[in-house]
């Protein structure tokens, strides 16, 4: 990622000290997963970027997605929404009319949604 990025979230967390530095790289990181998968470049929805996260959450750590989470100030879905918020509002990513922080609140239950043992047992 560019170093102005990492500035840019630094200055971010300076106001908003509620996530790590790590939680915003792997919202973008999961962006660009999300767009990906399905397909397209550009804009995806706040549930199809929260289903991202949680794909590549597992993907990545597994077991130990929701700690993770948990460590990085994350405690559901709808902080991924102050997250990406935080960052549109400082011009790393952009919105359309019809995105609001609403979109990210309780798409799905951390405990079931990154229970991997639960999953697994479908």
């Amino acid at each position: 990622m560019a170093k102005d990025f990492y500035k840019i979230v630094n200055d971010i967390i300076v106001k908003d000290k509620r996530y790590k530095l790590d939680a915003y790289e792997f919202v973008m990181q999961a962006l660009w997963h999300t767009q990906k998968k399905l397909k397209r470049q550009g804009h995806v929805s706040g549930k199809e970027l929260v289903e991202g996260i949680r794909d590549l959450g597992l993907q990545q750590f597994g077991a130990m997605a929701r700690a993770v989470f948990t460590h990085w100030g994350i405690q559901g879905t709808a902080d991924f929404g102050e997250i990406v918020f935080n960052m549109i509002e400082s011009g790393l990513m952009g919105k359309t009319e019809e995105d609001t922080r609403e979109d990210f609140q309780n798409v799905y239950d951390f405990n079931q949604a990154l229970d991997v043992f639960k999953l697994n047992s479908r």
